[in-house]
C-alpha cells in the first residue's frame, strides 16, 4: 500500500521510530495522526507535520478504541495503522527476576495493544477489502534480547500474532507487516543519531522508518531494517544449541566489557 494520499495512525509517535515514521509519511503525502502516552510529544510532532494528535495509553482497550474513533473522524478513515508503542525495562538479576507488574506491562504494550487495534479495525477493513496493519516488534521477537526476558517473550508473541493476522486476513485484502529492527538509536535505549554514526550495527530511527515505508509499499510481511538479522535467524534454525552457546558467549563478553548485558551497550558487540 502506497503512503501517498493515505490516512496513517502511528502509536508511540511522539519520539523515536514513531516520530521518524510520522515525518516520512507526511513527507510522502499521507494524512497522519500521531498518538503517544505523552500527549505533548505527540502534539509537537503533529504540529511539525501539520497532522493530528492525541494522548493514548495503548494498554487500555477503551483508549485504543477512542484513538481509532478520533483518527477516523479527523482523517476520514484509516488506511494504515502502525502499532509502534514499546517499552524496555530490563531485569534486575536472573531471567525471571522482573516483577509481575513488569511482565504484565510488557504483555499489555507489546501484545495486547496490537490485539486491541486489530479488534477495532478489522471489521471495517475487511468489509471494504483494504487496509494495512503494521506491528512494530523487534529482532528480539525472532531471536532474543539478552538481559530482558519479558521483552523477548512478548516480542515473540507479537510476531506470532502478526503471522495470525496475515494468515487469516490476507485473502480479504488486508496487508500485514511486522517490523523487527535490531539496535536503534532512540530514547528507549538512551542513544542518539550521533551514536549511530559511530557504529554500523546501530541504525537511526529514520533508517528504520525508511525501511518500514519501503516494506509496506512492497507489501512485505517481515520488515528487517537490519539485514544481518535474517542470517542470525537462519543460524538459529540450523543449529539451535550452537546458537544458544553463541548467545551465552555474547552475554559473557558484554558483562566482561561493560559490567552488564544491557541493550544500551550490547550493540557495540554485534
Amino acid at each position: 500500500m502506497k503512503f501517498s494520499g493515505k490516512s496513517v495512525v502511528i502509536t508511540g509517535g511522539g519520539s523515536g521510530i514513531g516520530a521518524a515514521l510520522a515525518r516520512r509519511a507526511a513527507g510522502m503525502g499521507a494524512r497522519v495522526f500521531v498518538a503517544d502516552l505523552d500527549g505533548d510529544s505527540a502534539a509537537a510532532i503533529a504540529q511539525e507535520i501539520n497532522g493530528h494528535s492525541a494522548a493514548c495509553d495503548v494498554r487500555d482497550e477503551t483508549a485504543v478504541q477512542g484513538l481509532i474513533a478520533q483518527a477516523h473522524d479527523a482523517l476520514g478513515g484509516i488506511d494504515i495503522y502502525v502499532s509502534n508503542a514499546g517499552i524496555g525495562k530490563g531485569e534486575p538479576n536472573h531471567a525471571a527476576s522482573a516483577d509481575n507488574e513488569t511482565w504484565m506491562l510488557n504483555w499489555q504494550v507489546h501484545v495486547m495493544a496490537h490485539v486491541y487495534a486489530a479488534r477495532a479495525l478489522l471489521p471495517e477493513m475487511t468489509e471494504r477489502g483494504s487496509g494495512h496493519l503494521v506491528n512494530v516488534a523487534s529482532a528480539a521477537g525472532l531471536l532474543n534480547q539478552i538481559g530482558d526476558a519479558a521483552y523477548s517473550a512478548t516480542k515473540h508473541a507479537a510476531v506470532s500474532f502478526a503471522e495470525s493476522l496475515a494468515i487469516t486476513h490476507g485473502a480479504q485484502g488486508i496487508g500485514v507487516s511486522v517490523v523487527c529492527p535490531q539496535y536503534v538509536a532512540t530514547p528507549l535505549l538512551g542513544l542518539s543519531d550521533a551514536d549511530a554514526a559511530q557504529q554500523a550495527s546501530l541504525l537511526t530511527a529514520d533508517d528504520v522508518a525508511k525501511a518500514i515505508v519501503a516494506g509496506v509499499e512492497a507489501e512485505q510481511f517481515l520488515i528487517l531494517s537490519h539485514p544481518a538479522v535474517k542470517d542470525y535467524v537462519m543460524h538459529r534454525a540450523q543449529d539451535h544449541d550452537r546458537w544458544i552457546t553463541g548467545m551465552q558467549m555474547l552475554r559473557a563478553k558484554a558483562r566482561e566489557h561493560f559490567g552488564s548485558a544491557a541493550a544500551g551497550t550490547l550493540y557495540k558487540l554485534v
